[in-house]
């Protein structure tokens, strides 16, 4: 990918990458907060399972499409800016998480009796999963770019269709995770292939 030296792409520069993972890592953190309050207010039931469903995706276009988007991703350093909103919101949402969450005891928190009661093991596996994230986000938005200019919709609808599809198949195979966490890792899954189909496009 070639870099352009217009202001209106590749927003990678110290300043730019704080604020913008500033806006990524607080904007996962209200997603939180509303998948709590919804798992509270609403009945168990297929309807919860959708509204929750519908909340992880978004969280997924925040933390893997937006920062992409915020950077202007076009060329190698817009991807490697966008990598870096990410790694900055994942740590934005640590200091949310900690210092308003867990002093209200928000959700059980299993991963610290995984970790035989430290929080800190996980810390890294969630940076990295968001800075890889990001990064894949990086990659598809200046590939779809690069071709034509396409809006933030059309680049995350087809992430969003595949994760759901691929929720569903999940459901219907027998996992027996929710379709909140299916559909997730669905999510995952479609946005690393069409980054990786965007990036071979383009290298051919």
């Amino acid at each position: 990918m070639t870099t352009s030296a217009s202001p209106t792409t590749d927003r990678s520069n110290f300043r730019a990458v704080l604020a913008n993972g500033t806006r990524v890592g607080l904007g996962i953190g209200v997603l939180v907060v509303a998948f709590l309050a919804v798992s509270r207010l609403i009945p168990a039931g297929s309807g919860l399972a959708a509204v929750q469903t519908l909340i992880v995706l978004a969280g997924g276009v925040v933390a893997a499409l937006l920062p992409g988007e915020l950077a202007a991703a076009r060329g190698v350093e817009g991807v490697a800016g966008s990598a870096a909103i990410g790694l900055w919101g994942t740590v934005v949402f640590s200091a949310f998480n900690i210092l308003l969450l867990r002093p209200f005891h928000a959700f059980p928190w299993t991963w610290d009796a995984i970790g035989g009661g430290s929080n800190w093991w996980y810390l890294p596996v969630w940076w990295m999963l968001g800075t890889f994230l990001a990064w894949m986000g990086g990659l598809l938005v200046a590939g779809r770019n690069a071709r034509q200019p396409v809006s933030f919709v059309q680049v995350a609808l087809p992430v969003v269709i595949g994760g759901v599809a691929l929720g569903i198949l999940a459901r219907v195979l027998g996992c027996p995770e929710g379709l909140p966490v299916t559909s997730g890792a669905g999510f995952t899954l479609t946005l690393t292939i069409l980054a990786l189909i965007s990036l071979a496009r383009h290298e051919a």
